[in-house]
């Protein structure tokens, strides 16, 4: 198979920039091959230069939501870096949910549903623990990937995505086996979670409000600009007090000053101003 073209390349760039907000940035060619050679047979196509044109055309939706699915599809694991969802049970839940109060937590990149979930999992034990706690509570997950929500929807997992950050007991009791080593989300905790897709750099004015938004790991694929963008419209939706979850290696430093950073032990949140 021909290399991409460096001009081939560079267009394709700033198509995915313009339609997704990501950066792909300098010598990422080998990066779009494995992502897109895939693509090649469904949509008859010769060459990834031939596929990439055809994905700019306006006339070839099917096609560009392919590419732009194959290129926001990223690796997640259960309960990432662990501290956000100690946080969520020990400072955020007690905090936030008062009596009669719906809560809403926005989980913004869910990629595979392993985030969310886990959301949904940290609220049950939580529930376990203190009954009647968090009564209203509503989980909404976003992806600008349609085929990653519909993965997220069914709630079945391979054994290889079980076995990054679940532990056997939480295995045990949210999930029921199925066939060739893959297991379902039992319905009490999919029906916790709606999914919906979004764009990052739409409008967020028909999501609502929130008290808790994550958006871990995600602004690193951003420009600075539309980083700056993207906070002021996360601080834009949420409710007085509320708290936003960054990456563990993410910062807000330089791009908007509308939250202050509070430090737990361990890991850093913003609260909004």
């Amino acid at each position: 198979m021909k290399d991409l073209t460096d001009q081939q390349y560079r267009a394709f760039c700033q198509f995915l920039e313009a339609s997704t907000g990501i950066v792909l940035g300098e010598n990422k060619q080998y990066l779009v091959k494995s992502r897109l050679s895939p693509l090649l047979s469904r949509f008859h196509t010769e060459s990834l230069d031939d596929l990439i044109v055809k994905s700019m055309s306006p006339r070839e939706r099917e096609l560009k939501t392919a590419v732009i699915d194959a290129m926001t599809t990223n690796e997640t694991l259960w309960f990432r870096d662990v501290y956000p969802f100690t946080l969520l049970s020990e400072k955020l839940f007690p905090e936030l949910a008062k009596p009669g109060k719906t809560l809403k937590i926005w989980s913004s990149a869910s990629s595979s549903g392993q985030e969310p979930y886990s959301i949904a999992m940290t609220a049950l034990e939580y529930q376990s623990r203190k009954p009647g706690a968090l009564p209203g509570l509503q989980i909404v997950a976003t992806d600008i990937s349609s085929s990653m929500l519909e993965q997220c929807k069914s709630g079945i997992y391979d054994s290889l995505s079980l076995a990054r950050g679940l532990s056997p007991e939480r295995r045990s009791q949210f999930f029921t086996p199925l066939a060739e080593g893959k297991m379902q989300l039992q319905d009490k905790v999919r029906k916790m979670v709606s999914f919906r897709p979004f764009n990052l750099l739409d409008s967020y004015s028909l999501l609502g409000k929130f008290d808790i938004i994550f958006c871990r790991n995600v602004l690193i694929y951003f420009s600075a600009a539309n980083k700056t963008k993207i906070l002021n419209q996360f601080a834009g939706a949420l409710n007085p007090g509320g708290y936003l979850l960054l990456g563990a290696s993410e910062s807000l430093t330089g791009l908007s000053d509308k939250f202050e950073m509070i430090r737990c032990n361990p890991g850093i949140i913003y609260r909004l101003k």
